[in-house]
């Protein structure tokens, strides 16, 4: 499954530099070291590299990533 989240990860990334969203090449560095499946609960995992906002539980979510 790690593999799966890399390639995922790796297609979010492609996109978002291409919309411009995503342009310093710090902020990059770190999308591709962070791995967002960590900071979501288990049965979000999936949809980890949708790009939109997560429910991370207590009525809280995790930003989605263009924002």
């Amino acid at each position: 499954m790690e593999e799966n989240f890399n390639v995922k990860r790796e297609k979010l990334i492609r996109r978002l530099v291409k919309e411009g969203i995503l342009k310093s090449p710090h902020v990059i560095k770190a999308f591709k070291k962070v791995p967002r499946e960590e900071f979501v609960p288990p049965d979000a995992r999936k949809y980890a590299y949708v790009d939109q906002p997560l429910p991370i539980g207590w009525g809280q979510t995790i930003s989605a990533p263009h924002s």
